[in-house]
């Protein structure tokens, strides 16, 4: 049996007065996070040719703050001390050269923190969930956690429009045995319908992003019209807002509705491991690139796969899956203007619909060779 991590999240309805303490808390954590950050920029640029010293400077926790800005005692000290952990995290990231030095935290940035649970001070209790220095807490519990499930942590957050949101991590045990492999599937991904499949299923994405456009656009004039900071301006800035949420949330109900499908019919799932951010700058996409959520759609196909003990394998991003013909192997180069494969063995075929083919080919040759 091995343990299993499953997060749910759910809208939270807090009083005005819980609403009052999640958003103190909100700006603690960031005050927090970018005390210990500036703390540490000073060392690291004091000791940056030093390495070996620069590791045995002790890096500052929240608790030194503490004593000088006693308000930070009236929120939740365990969402302070995840502040540093996520520091330590970013810190850690840029030394291993796998990320850029931490940035400081604004009021731009999502408003969230998390808290772990410790002596049952996170419950869930008829419509309601027990919060430290909130307490009860009502929640629309749309979804049951099985009772095996245990509590770890809860991420509270907050849209740009205003409604609060927790995600409950879970942690259970399960025994996942990996399925044998019988049916696959490659996918092509297509700019304007999320992907072909190697079946000439298209996903056909309903391209939210687009649809709003108008409407958001008008509701921007508005806004910019608006004096900054006025009463009148917030409200028009949360009617920005929401509109984009709904976008955001029409987007990820179509992908998981569009990953589960695929996880449950198939045993394995081939598509390219493609660059989404440099393809969205080379090829100025980035309107239909981002509206795709292909990145989202991957992780959320991941996970549902490996939950079943099915597989995701991700082909190399320069293999040649459009210019190959499924039919005969040959290689030719293909315009990006042509949506018809042509090749001389006589195979005239949807471009798309051929490289996803050629997907599916090279996924069963790498599931071969393991």
């Amino acid at each position: 049996m091995a343990k299993q991590n499953k997060a749910y999240k759910f809208r939270l309805y807090p009083t005005a007065e819980q609403a009052l303490i999640i958003r103190k808390t909100f700006g603690c954590v960031r005050f927090v996070y970018n005390k210990m950050l500036a703390e540490r920029k000073r060392t690291y640029e004091l000791w940056k040719e030093d390495k070996d010293a620069l590791k045995k400077v002790k890096p500052p926790t929240p608790a030194k703050y503490k004593k000088e800005y006693e308000w930070l005692k009236e929120v939740d000290s365990l969402a302070l001390a995840n502040a540093q952990l996520n520091l330590d995290k970013a810190y850690k990231a840029f030394f291993k050269g796998n990320a850029k030095f931490p940035k400081f935290k604004s009021k731009r940035h999502k408003q969230s923190y998390t808290t772990n649970v410790v002596n049952g001070n996170i419950q869930l209790l008829d419509g309601h969930i027990k919060l430290p220095k909130i307490k009860m807490v009502k929640i629309k519990q749309h979804r049951e956690i099985p009772s095996r499930y245990n509590i770890k942590s809860c991420t509270l957050s907050m849209t740009a429009s205003g409604k609060y949101y927790i995600a409950i991590l879970t942690e259970y045990e399960k025994q996942i045995d990996n399925k044998e492999i019988e049916s696959v599937v490659g996918l092509d991904f297509a700019m304007d319908g999320l992907f072909v499949d190697s079946e000439g299923e298209k996903a056909n994405y309903p391209k939210f992003y687009r649809q709003m456009l108008e409407k958001l656009a008008t509701e921007q004039r508005k806004l910019s019209r608006k004096k900054k900071g006025s009463s009148n301006w917030n409200k028009q800035r949360i009617q920005v807002a929401k509109i984009q949420e709904k976008v955001a949330n029409q987007r990820k109900n179509f992908l998981h509705h569009q990953s589960k499908k695929l996880a449950t019919k198939y045993d394995a799932v081939v598509m390219e491991d493609l660059d989404m951010k440099g393809m969205s700058q080379a090829l100025r996409f980035g309107k239909s690139v981002a509206d795709n959520g292909w990145g989202m759609f991957t992780s959320f196909l991941q996970y549902k796969l490996k939950e079943q003990g099915k597989q995701l394998i991700k082909i190399d991003k320069w293999f040649p899956s459009t210019k190959t013909c499924s039919n005969c192997g040959s290689v030719k180069e293909v315009k990006l203007s042509e949506r018809t494969y042509q090749c001389t063995c006589g195979l005239s075929i949807n471009r798309d619909y051929n490289s996803a083919l050629n997907i599916k080919k090279e996924g069963i040759r790498l599931l071969a060779s393991v």
